[in-house]
């Protein structure tokens, strides 16, 4: 049953956990669109704009969102955007392993924290490649995956 004294355990997940796996996640796609010659931008969250560093721009709601904006890459084929849309939940996958290996070796002890972020990370792999539309021209990585490979459509800015 869900308590008060949950609620020091839900800010921690929600302000800190989630947005990890989220940062993870664009990390994914910044690492192959940079890794292909594209210029990036990372916008964490949704709202008004509190600080830009560069080419990441923080808004005010850092824990509900992330989006990664690419130009154009070095000679353009199909499976190089495939990849870019797939970076996000290589990343959160390689991060699952990283974590779940680094308890199995006793580096790092059990503990919800760890356990929340496998979670939402499984969560959010599972969401991403799911081929569906989120809104007009707003894909998942899963459809937006599907569609450059079948019909050569490519995106340019994703979550």
């Amino acid at each position: 049953m869900f308590t008060l004294d949950d609620m020091v355990t839900f800010a921690w997940a929600f302000f800190i956990t989630l947005p990890a796996t989220f940062l993870i996640h664009i990390t994914g796609h910044v690492f192959f669109a940079k890794l292909f010659g594209a210029r990036t931008e990372l916008i964490i969250g949704k709202g008004k704009k509190l600080l830009k560093l560069g080419k990441i721009e923080i808004r005010q709601f850092y824990f509900t969102d992330a989006a990664c904006i690419y130009d154009k890459i070095r000679k353009e084929r199909r499976w190089k955007h495939a990849l870019i849309y797939a970076g996000g939940s290589l990343f959160n996958i390689l991060s699952i392993i990283i974590v779940n290996g680094m308890i199995l070796a006793d580096i790092w002890p059990k503990h919800l924290f760890f356990y929340q972020f496998v979670y939402f990370s499984i969560y959010y792999v599972f969401f991403a490649l799911l081929p569906i539309d989120y809104g007009e021209n707003h894909p998942s990585d899963g459809k937006a995956i599907f569609s450059v490979l079948k019909y050569g459509k490519t995106y340019k800015k994703f979550d």
